[in-house]
């Protein structure tokens, strides 16, 4: 088999799951006739391939699957039937801080997952220096891996991972911790990766990044394979798995956008006062918001809902309209829509737009979308905070005396 290929024919994966846990031998002894399993199939009959050099994503709802498969890539866990066969050496992020000895110190860890991973101890003390300075953990290398943060957990577990010359790069929601920055270099490190010839697997709810780093997508529904083509058509299709949910618990792990198969905002553009597309503003600077929302049929006019939220998740700002009263018939297919802000109340920081269609009563969700704008907005004096508060100082003396 060539270093790089990856080969899944008829794989199937089932576990044997208890109503309640076995903690003790007498649980075992006592209640074993009382314990009876049943059996879960997380996989079902999953065929593809994936030639050397390409970049695959694996999408689906939570449950569908993925993870079980990534287990079966790395050889974590055996197909229950059918086979699974991966060439070449496999470098996994499966799990935040998977491997990782919290007693240990960074370095350490490094050393035991270098291991893990099959290399020599050569090998790693030679790229000890590229993996700290990667995870940016330089003053924190030699202190127990119990005292780091999640972000922390996260940048030395793909630092050790991207560093392993690996010729299969197994990918779990790699981005769901981390700042901006931190996931900047790790898509550069793994379109760094991407170029030297390696394979991609990668998993996320994020569609942004799975089509950025993948020609080809899987999508996953209840284990077994729903669709295997271009990863834009296996998003969509993955969006309509979700439409009609407010919150589906996948947000948590990166998902920005789902539903869009009946009516959706197609585009959404910040305006500065002159009309010309912008991503940050100056306090108190005029500006506007541009949406396109467009339907595939006939439908009574849709409700837009959008939120404004500060970085911390707090709500700044909220309003719901409906778009007939902006024009929008039973003939209607595009509409487009501005919002005009002539005198914004912010001073300082970074805002998101989140923007959702649904029917007029709100039952029905069209269309749900995260992050459909994210714009800073500067200071322009010694301001500081999110809200300039419009006002001015004076004498207390002063005042009363007018009173």
């Amino acid at each position: 088999m060539r270093n790089g290929e990856i080969l899944v024919e008829h794989a199937a994966r089932k576990f044997r799951v208890y109503p309640r846990e076995q903690r003790a031998l007498k649980d075992l002894v006592v209640a074993r006739h009382h314990m009876r399993g049943s059996d879960v199939w997380a996989l079902r009959d999953v065929s593809f391939e994936v030639e050397p050099g390409s970049a695959l994503g694996l999408v689906g709802r939570n449950g569908s699957g993925k993870t079980t498969l990534l287990r079966l890539l790395s050889g974590i866990v055996k197909p229950s039937s059918g086979r699974v066969a991966v060439g070449g050496r496999v470098g996994s992020l499966l799990e935040l801080g998977a491997g990782f000895h919290l007693d240990l110190t960074g370095r350490e860890n490094v050393f035991l997952n270098g291991s893990i991973h099959g290399l020599k101890r050569a090998q790693i003390r030679e790229k000890l220096d590229e993996i700290v300075a990667f995870a940016g953990l330089e003053d924190f290398i030699d202190l127990p891996v119990r005292t780091y943060s999640s972000g922390m957990y996260m940048r030395l577990g793909f630092a050790i991972a991207a560093h392993v010359e690996a010729d299969v790069l197994l990918l779990d929601e790699v981005f769901a911790v981390g700042d901006e920055a931190f996931q900047r270099k790790c898509f550069g490190k793994i379109f760094e990766f991407k170029q030297r010839g390696g394979t991609i697997v990668f998993v996320s709810h994020d569609a942004s990044a799975v089509e950025r780093l993948c020609d080809r997508a899987v999508l996953l529904k209840d284990g077994l394979v729903a669709f295997d083509g271009p990863t834009h058509a296996a998003i969509v299709e993955y969006r309509r798995l979700l439409a009609g949910e407010r919150e589906p618990e996948e947000r948590a792990a990166g998902l920005k956008e789902w539903g869009g198969d009946v009516a959706r905002v197609e585009r959404a553009r910040l305006l500065g006062p002159g009309g010309e597309e912008r991503m940050q503003l100056l306090a108190g600077e005029p500006f506007s918001i541009a949406l396109d929302v467009t339907a595939d049929l006939p439908l009574p006019p849709p409700r837009l809902v959008w939120e404004l939220r500060d970085d911390a998740g707090i709500l700044v700002s909220s309003d719901a309209i409906s778009t007939g009263e902006l024009g929008w018939d039973d003939t209607t297919r595009s509409l487009p829509l501005r919002f005009e802000a002539d005198r914004p109340p912010f001073s300082d920081g970074r805002l998101h737009l989140r923007v959702d269609l649904t029917g007029e009563d709100g039952g029905t969700q069209y269309h749900s979308l995260d992050d459909a704008l994210v714009f800073v907005v500067y200071p322009s004096d010694d301001a500081r905070g999110l809200v300039r508060l419009e006002g001015s100082w004076s004498r207390a003396d002063a005042v009363e005396a007018r009173l």
